[in-house]
């Protein structure tokens, strides 16, 4: 990498802070905290000591569990009193309404969020889900994620969420990572950050509060805090020249929010088995001394095995308080964990002080959102309002922008439409739209699918066939739900990728760039485009450089191996 990509993130990136609130937010969150509120110190002072705590505890919802589910949720926010909630699955229409009923049962307005890293369909059906962080990581237009970050605010706002739990920031500089992977902008920690920062700051524009994760970075690891406790056995120096990076910058740029991870890091606090979430000099001393941080520092789940398997019966949730996070989502019971906290207060193990200082941060959060004026969501046309057509096309655009051409444009460029072109799918059992949308362009085209299992015989037979024709064109898809490592072909189809590398064929990926590194000899290929998912979107895109009606601008985010390596693309 030379000296100008070094420096331009910087630059990016202070640009991409400098608008303040495109959409005429007046004042953002840390401005809003920062200043005396009238709503907030009222709301605060009627709090009792037992609602300020239940304040900072978020419980899960979701609806697509029944009615049942749905009432014992409204029975924890009616009898709790807690602060707030985290969407799960279910559908737009109907998480409008029960938003609706949920809020009506509160006494104090309720903070909503959602995992969104790519939008409402991380989560919910009949939504729009933007293309991955690993795809985004691509992409150089960074205007685009600005984009994407306004319109992800606008199907936020249209079904009452308030907060984002995303982007992921961490850098992905593990390729084994079982975690974070293809949720990661990449290997670079200075893309990382410029790719956060656009997506941050058009969350933020548009009105939503974001929380940056998973503090200190979880891109190193190859645990899962899920069923485990990870840990990250690096110097300081390394950790704060690498992991901390992004989050540096980007809470020295605004960010609203930090979520913090369930990690074990020696080098940060000796404490055996202790996750930095329930760590007093990582959260208090590290994110809110060291770093500056006074937005909102949000627990990962409370639930996650990655802290409650050293810490146990609401003992987790105690320490959480202490180690300064404001909000704790998803305890085990969060009706024990607000009594065991009240306990520790009556007991001088945590102050009142403590508890007020993430209570006001909570409210000022509430204020930001619009929680201060009462409001009923529209429940009709939710799906439509979701599923905008800028938006769709902004999800095109993406796709376009992230297309990453290796080796040469030459043979792309040679291909004629009038020459009789095979056209193959890998990996899946049907006839694809990336072959479609070709066979549309290549009128004397014959299409031939190879599944993922597929054996010598039917590879052979495919082979034989390839003879009769002038120009051979592969895509090879990961047919999995989500595009990690250890996409499984054949030995059969990989020996075939390797033969046909060694002609002429072009080849299209549609799965996670480190795939790459298990399908050998397919560096020796004239020409191969890496499209980073199965969806359509990406077939399109894939598809449009093949017909040469769209120039590939996208660039490796990750290193692979020394065929492959970050930055790469003509």
């Amino acid at each position: 990498m030379n000296f100008k990509q070094y420096i331009l993130p910087v630059f990016i990136l202070t640009a991409i802070f400098s608008s303040k609130s495109a959409l005429g937010q007046q004042k953002t969150y840390l401005e809003t905290l920062a200043s005396p509120n009238e709503w907030v110190d009222s709301v605060f002072h009627k709090l009792g000591k037992r609602a300020k705590i239940a304040q900072l505890f978020f419980v899960r919802a979701h609806t697509d569990k029944g009615k049942a589910y749905e009432d014992s949720v409204g029975n924890v926010i009616k009898k709790e009193r807690i602060g707030g909630l985290v969407f799960f699955q279910g559908g737009p229409g109907r998480q409008a309404i029960l938003t609706n009923k949920y809020q009506s049962l509160s006494r104090t307005p309720l903070l909503i969020a959602i995992d969104g890293e790519w939008g409402l369909g991380m989560r919910l059906d009949s939504t729009i889900s933007y293309p991955y962080q690993m795809s985004l990581g691509a992409v150089q237009d960074k205007q685009l994620l600005y984009k994407m970050g306004l319109e992800v605010a606008k199907d936020f706002k249209r079904i009452g969420l308030h907060m984002n739990l995303a982007p992921d920031v961490d850098i992905n500089n593990n390729p084994k990572n079982p975690v974070i992977n293809y949720r990661s902008f990449g290997d670079n920690k200075y893309n990382v950050t410029t790719k956060a920062a656009a997506y941050i700051n058009g969350m933020q524009d548009g009105g939503l509060l974001v929380s940056i994760k998973h503090f200190p970075g979880h891109g190193d690891t190859d645990v899962d805090s899920h069923y485990d406790l990870p840990q990250l056995n690096f110097t300081k120096t390394r950790l704060d020249t690498l992991e901390i990076f992004p989050f540096r910058e980007l809470i020295a740029k605004g960010a609203s929010g930090v979520m913090v991870a369930h990690m074990s890091i020696p080098a940060l606090d000796t404490t055996a088995h202790i996750p930095s979430t329930l760590s007093k000099p990582i959260v208090t001393g590290i994110l809110k001394e060291e770093l500056g941080f006074k937005g909102l520092i949000v627990s990962d789940a409370m639930e996650m095995k990655g802290v409650v398997k050293y810490f146990k019966d609401g003992e987790a949730d105690v320490m959480g308080v202490i180690a300064g996070n404001d909000i704790l989502e998803l305890s085990e019971n969060s009706d024990r964990a607000v009594k065991l906290v009240r306990k520790a207060v009556r007991s001088g193990r945590i102050s009142m002080e403590r508890i007020d200082e993430s209570v006001k941060k909570i409210l000022a959060a509430k204020y930001y959102a619009g929680l201060h004026v009462k409001d009923t969501l529209a429940e009709s046309n939710v799906v439509a309002d979701v599923n905008r057509v800028e938006s769709l096309n902004l999800v095109q655009q993406l796709a376009d922008a992230s297309m990453t051409l290796l080796r040469s444009a030459g043979p792309i460029k040679a291909l004629s439409t009038e020459k009789r072109t095979a056209i193959i799918s890998i990996g899946t059992p049907n006839v694809t739209l990336f072959q479609r949308d070709l066979g549309s362009a290549y009128k004397n085209s014959v299409f031939f699918t190879l599944d993922k299992t597929a054996n010598a015989n039917a590879v052979a037979k495919v082979a034989r066939e390839l003879g009769m024709f002038d120009q051979v064109i592969i895509g090879i898809h990961d047919s999995r739900l989500r595009p990690g490592n250890g996409m499984v072909l054949s030995a059969d189809l990989k020996m075939f990728i390797k033969d046909q590398s060694a002609k002429n064929a072009i080849f299209a990926l549609f799965a996670n760039p480190y795939n790459l590194s298990g399908l050998p000899g397919l560096e020796n290929s004239k020409a191969l485009i890496v499209a980073y998912q199965k969806e359509d979107f990406m077939q399109r895109a894939a598809s449009s450089v093949i017909k040469n009606q769209l120039i590939p601008t996208g660039r490796l985010p990750v290193t692979v191996n020394a065929f492959y390596k970050y930055g790469d693309g003509l």
